[in-house]
Formats: C-alpha cells, sequence, structure tokens
C-alpha cells in the first residue's frame, strides 16, 4: 500500500495502519535523532515521544511535505522544548544554590537572615532588584534607571509591584 493510503487510513482512526506508517519511518527518525542529540539514550526518548505525538496530531498532518519531513518537525520541536525546560531547570537550580550560599554566608557573618530577605529571595529579579538599591542601598530612582538601562516609570511600577508581592509573601508567613 502506498504511503498516502496508508496516512488517510491512519488519520480515519486504522491503527494498523498508523503502526505500519510509523514502523517505515522509525529507523530514519531515529538515525535523524542520533545525530541531532549526540546521545542514543536521548535519541531514543525524542523518537518515543515523537511516535505518540504522531499519533495523537496525525489529523493535523496535510501532506504539504513529505510525512517523513512532518515526523522530523516534531521531533525536533520536542528536542528543542526538552532543551529549554533543561535550562531553565538548571538556571533554577543555580539560582537556589545560589540563594543558600548566600544564606549560609550571612548567617555565619552574623548578619540576620529575617524573614524580609527570605521573602525579597522569592521575587523575581525584575523586582529584586530595584527594591533593593532602593530600600538597602539608598539610590534613587533615577539612579536605579540608570544602573538597569530602564526607564523611570519601569523602575517605579517595578518597585510598588515587588512591595505588593514582598506584604503578601510576609503577610502569608505569618500565618504559616
Amino acid at each position: 500500500m502506498d504511503e498516502q493510503k496508508q496516512i488517510k487510513r491512519a488519520q480515519r482512526g486504522d491503527s494498523q495502519a498508523m503502526a505500519q506508517l510509523l514502523q517505515s519511518h522509525y529507523s530514519f527518525l531515529m538515525k535523524y535523532l542520533i545525530k541531532m542529540t549526540m546521545n542514543p539514550a536521548l535519541a531514543e526518548d525524542i523518537a518515543q515521544e515523537t511516535m505518540l505525538r504522531c499519533i495523537e496530531k496525525i489529523k493535523l498532518y496535510n501532506g504539504k511535505s513529505k510525512f517523513s519531513s512532518w515526523l522530523i518537525t516534531l521531533a525536533t520541536r520536542i528536542y528543542i522544548d526538552q532543551m529549554r525546560r533543561k535550562q531553565v531547570e538548571k538556571q533554577w537550580k543555580d539560582q537556589e544554590q545560589a540563594l543558600r550560599q548566600t544564606e549560609w554566608q550571612l548567617k555565619h557573618q552574623l548578619e540576620a537572615w529575617t524573614d524580609a530577605v527570605q521573602a525579597l529571595s522569592r521575587l523575581s529579579y525584575e523586582w529584586r532588584l530595584p527594591i533593593l538599591l532602593k530600600h538597602y542601598y539608598g539610590y534613587t530612582q533615577d539612579e536605579i534607571a540608570e544602573i538597569m538601562d530602564i526607564p523611570p516609570g519601569t523602575v517605579k511600577s517595578r518597585i510598588y509591584h515587588g512591595l505588593q508581592q514582598l506584604r503578601k509573601e510576609l503577610t502569608t508567613d505569618e500565618k504559616e
């Protein structure tokens, strides 16, 4: 049976046609993924995820490109998503490690690690930096704008919203 007929049958829910279609493209997909990832175990994981995604989205295949190209597109997007997720996780872990290290250093330097500093550490840096610069170091909003290379109105907004979030955090901490 030719590939287009197999695709049409798979799109109508024929699981046998879908299985044959995936089986006939699996080797091609794996070769591509191994070259892309340079990691056979990761390539295998992505291939499995690609096959599942293909089954879920087969009805979206419109025939404008070769089926193998469509599979490669699915696989590539899955890989890129995984790499982004890993990068975000790494940044989060690095930030958490730095926070623990800072907390340890402050405690050992006999500086108070107050609830306020703890709540401040949970803010995103966009809000944390202007608050630190304004309330801990005494910079003006214009100076902060220059330091951060953002408009003074943005500084004012970030300080306001950051302080709102801090109040919420501290109120929540008190109730616990």
